[in-house]
Formats: structure tokens, sequence, C-alpha cells
């Protein structure tokens, strides 16, 4: 098979050890290829990348597994205009805690056996996938929880911010009303690391969100707040950049995720923002460079 015979799609199918799917829930509200469907993760080939290099990297920048994967079936598909294609699909196992991922795009994953799917909306040719997996795969007998004893080890999602102060006043954006986070809230210009570091991240996130150039040397880490919602809840580690100097006006570059970028006097910060946004500017008015929030 040559590259050119290859299909631009790449998909993995993960199944673990109880016959359960790991599935990723699609942005909902998006020109985005089955938006608001359940759906597994996978991506277009780039350049000169085979099927296999393409889901192997998209696996990683998206759930950040690395597993073994063979060659499953090839499914057709169809994009946000009605374009056909068609996606290579991978499968492979893994038993971890889907909680415990990383989720730089979408809203979640989670883990769902074959009775369940039937009740979710579900990306068409993925439910195709796992109608053949289905067909083909052995009937597996039900494995039971296990527990042990003390902590486990979870994946922490990693989150860059970017503070920028000009005369008392702090730049804060306000967040989209669809917004999956925080809708109709301020909170620092941000994102998620993906397969780069913090401040490669930041630099980039300065310029695709609001047009602001940021040079590294520049910045530095003033704040970290290390947040759960909720007991249980996946931890995030915020990393908070101070850039003294930068380039640009902040304009809106995202307007699906952010409607203005405004001043706020830091004395005065707006009612409706992010607790750990006025958590992480109080602190560092205060000169403090940690806070922890949401755990008990």
């Amino acid at each position: 098979m040559t590259l050119t015979d290859d299909p631009r799609g790449t998909a993995a199918l993960l199944v673990d050890s109880r016959g359960r799917y790991l599935l990723h829930l699609r942005d909902a509200n998006k020109r985005i290829c089955d938006p608001g469907t359940w759906s597994i993760p996978g991506g277009d080939r780039e350049g000169a990348e085979s099927s296999r290099e393409a889901v192997e990297r998209e696996l990683l920048e998206e759930t950040g597994l690395v597993v073994p994967l063979e060659e499953f079936t090839v499914v057709d598909s169809r994009g946000p205009d009605g374009v056909k294609g068609r996606i290579r699909v991978y499968l492979g196992s893994w038993d971890g805690d889907a909680d415990s991922l990383p989720c730089p795009e979408g809203i979640m994953f989670r883990h769902f056996d074959a009775g369940t799917i039937r009740y979710l909306t579900m990306c068409p040719w993925t439910k195709e996938v796992i109608d053949l997996h289905q067909a083909q795969a052995p009937t597996l007998a039900p494995v039971p929880v296990q527990t042990r004893n003390g902590g486990r080890a979870r994946l922490n999602v990693v989150g860059v911010h970017l503070y920028l102060e000009q005369g008392g006043k702090v730049l804060l954006g306000l967040r989209h009303p669809d917004s999956a986070f925080a809708a109709t809230t301020h909170h620092f210009l941000a994102g998620h690391c993906e397969q780069e570091s913090a401040v490669a991240c930041l630099v980039r996130e300065a310029q695709e969100e609001a047009g602001i150039d940021v040079d590294p040397a520049d910045v530095e880490l003033v704040h970290v707040v290390h947040v759960v919602d909720h007991p249980g809840g996946r931890p995030r580690m915020q990393l908070v950049f101070r850039a003294h100097q930068w380039t640009g006006t902040p304009q809106v570059r995202e307007p699906d995720r952010c409607v203005s970028w405004d001043w706020w006097p830091a004395e005065a910060l707006p009612d409706r923002i992010v607790p750990y946004t006025r958590a992480a500017i109080e602190g560092i008015r205060a000169g403090r460079t940690y806070t922890e929030l949401g755990w008990t």
C-alpha cells in the first residue's frame, strides 16, 4: 500500500479487560465532524505521515497514552461539509482510569460497555466500528473492580495562564455564553499544555487567542494553583506566568470561546470571575506563589 492509498483519517479503538470502550465526548456547537457525539480518539494524517504514525501521535496528544495498536478496519465518514472520507481504525487495550486522562480537546473521556452504547448519541462511524468489534470479539466474563488501600496515581491536567498588568489593571477575557468551561465568566488568557513546554504553550495561546506576541525571555512563573472542582475530581495544576512586556493590542481571535478582552483594576475584579483566577491574582498581589483550592 502506498501513502496515497492510505486514508487521511485515523482513530484508535481502546478496549479494557472488562470489554468496555474508551469514548471521547466531542464539543457541541462547533463546526467539526460529528459535534456533540461520543467518538474515539484520532485525527488526520499530517504531511508525509503514515496512518500508524498519525494515530500514535493523535492518541498521545489527546490522551497522553502510548499503547500497542494493530490495524482493525477502515470505515467511511463525512466531514462537516458532508464531504466523504475514510478512516483507518486501530485496535488496542488499556485498563486505566478514564478520569485520569488529560482532555485538551472535547469535553471528557469515559468507559462504556456495549449495552450502554446503544443509549448514547454516537458518532455514526464509531458505532459501526464498535458493532464490528462486538461481532468479532468473544464474550468477556465480567471482571470485578479491584480496589487497593492508600492513594493512587492520577495524571494532573496542566493549565497555562497569562498574567498581564498595566497601570494597576489586569487583562481578563469574558468567556462565551456557550463555552463548555466558565460560560459568561471572566478568566485569564489560558490553555492546556499539549506536546510542548508550558512557556511554549503560553506563547502559542497568547497569539492564537488575543494576537499578543510574547517573548519567552520576558516571562516568569508568578503563581501556581492546585485545584480540584470536587472531591475525587480530576486534579488540575494551573500555572500563571507574568509577561513583563509584550507587543500587540488584545483582540478577540477565537469568538466561540471569548467575546471580549478588558483591563480590570486589580483591586476591583468583576463579580463573575473563575474562582482560581481570583485566587491567583490575590496571591500574586500578596507576594504568594502557591494556592490550593477544593482539597479537603
